[in-house]
């Protein structure tokens, strides 16, 4: 069964790599292309040994005739391997791709053992609001990220829940405020709320959005940004934060990926004459208008802390921005284990010599795989001056997980076989991250959440002393980074409790509401 498996995604990733880089051939350095291509290239193998295998199968019966039997053996294994070893490449392939030898994760701590600095209005805070009401899709009928499936009046109360609990405000108004001001004191930039003219870049992962229309492709129920979060995001920004439409941009530049029509047409078309004027950036032109091509900044490098890792680039439209918003997925991920706010700068890069706008580069660096106390770069996206540095506010939209970074949306048993249905918010990637794990590790469906998921978050809580000892200073400053969040695992599934919900004065602090007996 699993030699036959083999062959059906060989022939499938030899014509999707073909259909793909045929008509455009540098979409061969995009990862979801090197990804086939060991499974292409193995198929081809393969029958490159079916055509030897007439003419080898003939000489071994020529030679089993003339010659004695051991000599007649050996070509008939000859006819075998050429035949089955193919076989063999093709599934070691397919084990590969997922990092098929990571063991099951399991934390490398005891439980509430809080390293690093938490950062933040109220440091290490973290937001959960998981309400139900927000998905209603059937799993069948039509798409999840339809309104008659995914409630947008429930969605917007959950952004403002998650921004109020997060600030400690009574209101969305007062919030946006507290997180400017607090954003501007800790930066030497004077307690200052927005200044219109202010441009924000919001990243969002795009990394399944690989046509012109959602859907299609092969791809009918993939991860997705939910469209609803990104209009409620952007309509809270326009209407209580007093940001003009001209002053967003909205972006994913990873070659190949685009920011279909349910996210842009939804804010083209908002009830505000400020929507019409978002901006939309993107990596690859699907004949949409709207959407601009991004620009290399090379004044700009992202310089990886590790000797021999090439230097990358941001797009302009992101370093001319004085805020970011971090909108990243809740979702396990086959490379890495988990994609959460930490992994959603893949999309962000680009490499002159090394394919261009892709993470391409840093696929090895970031494996599950990899042993606790070693390099990771997601440090040094998470601490560059004009990614992690400058950025406002973190958010996780789990309203549909996937299973991973290229599968279906997924129901979670933990929370009674219903959609994850949650909105996570924090000004300290790490804790938010660090919360992410703990969800993701204690759902049975999740189960790419395998290895050393959580070795980034290590580094990058203890950025300035590290246990890799690798010196993070990705501004090329010479200066070291300091401790980028804090990082801790709850007590229990159950009971979800972090240090500062324990009574500490250290570590995460867990805001958690969750409606209509959501945390069952």
């Amino acid at each position: 069964m699993r030699k036959t498996l083999s062959l059906v995604l060989g022939l499938a990733a030899l014509a999707w790599f073909l259909i793909r880089v045929i008509p455009k051939p540098s979409r061969a350095a995009y990862p979801c292309q090197r990804a086939a291509f060991p499974l292409a290239s193995g198929f081809v193998i393969w029958l490159a040994g079916l055509f030897c295998l007439k003419r080898l199968h003939r000489r071994a019966v020529t030679m089993a005739r003339r010659s004695p039997y051991a000599i007649g053996g050996l070509a008939v294994a000859l006819v075998v391997l050429a035949a089955w070893l193919p076989l063999g490449v093709t599934s070691d392939a397919i084990g590969q791709g997922r990092g098929a030898t990571a063991e099951p994760f399991r934390p490398s701590e005891p439980p509430n053992t809080p390293m690093g600095e938490g950062k933040g209005i109220h440091p290490g805070r973290v937001a959960w609001v998981r309400d139900p009401d927000a998905t209603s899709w059937d799993g069948v009928n039509g798409k999840w990220w339809d309104d008659a499936h995914t409630d947008a009046a429930v969605v917007d109360g959950m952004t403002s829940t998650v921004l109020q609990s997060l600030t400690g405000e009574k209101s969305d108004k007062q919030a946006w405020d507290a997180l400017f001001r607090h954003f501007n004191r800790t930066r030497q930039l004077g307690n200052s709320a927005y200044r219109r003219g202010e441009k924000i870049a919001i990243k969002i992962n795009a990394n399944q959005d690989r046509s012109a229309e959602w859907g299609t492709g092969g791809r009918p129920l993939n991860g997705l940004p939910s469209p609803q979060v990104v209009s409620s995001l952007v309509a809270q920004l326009i209407t209580l934060a007093g940001v003009p439409g001209e002053d967003i941009t909205i972006y994913e530049v990873a070659g190949g990926r685009n920011i279909g029509p349910p996210i842009y047409s939804r804010i083209r078309s908002g009830p505000q004459s400020g929507f019409q004027a978002v901006r939309f950036v993107v990596g690859e032109d699907f004949g949409l208008g709207g959407r601009v091509a991004p620009i290399a900044d090379d004044g700009n490098p992202v310089r990886f802390s590790l000797s021999g890792t090439p230097v990358a680039y941001l797009p302009k439209q992101v370093t001319e921005a004085k805020y970011m918003i971090n909108l990243a997925l809740l979702r396990p991920h086959g490379m890495a284990g988990v994609t959460l706010i930490g992994k959603n700068h893949f999309g962000s890069l680009y490499f002159p010599k090394d394919g261009g706008w892709t993470p391409r580069p840093l696929h090895n660096l970031v494996m599950r795989t990899q042993a606790m106390g070693s390099y990771n770069p997601l440090v040094d996206l998470l601490g560059h001056r004009h990614l992690g540095g400058k950025t406002l506010l973190f958010l996780l939209d789990g309203l549909y997980s996937a299973e991973h970074n290229e599968g279906n949306v997924m129901r979670f048993a933990s929370f009674g076989n219903d959609w994850a249905s949650s909105l996570l918010a924090s000004q300290d990637p790490v804790a938010l991250d660090s919360v992410g794990v703990d969800i993701l590790r204690n759902e049975p469906n999740a189960t790419q959440v395998r290895g050393n998921v959580d070795n980034y978050l290590h580094e990058a809580a203890l950025a300035a002393k590290p246990p890799s000892g690798i010196a993070y200073d990705p501004d090329g400053s010479g200066k070291r980074l300091a401790s980028l969040g804090v990082h801790e695992h709850w007590n229990n599934a159950a009971e979800r409790k972090y240090s500062r919900n324990l009574g500490r004065q250290e570590g995460i602090e867990l805001s958690a509401t969750l409606r209509n007996g959501a945390g069952k």
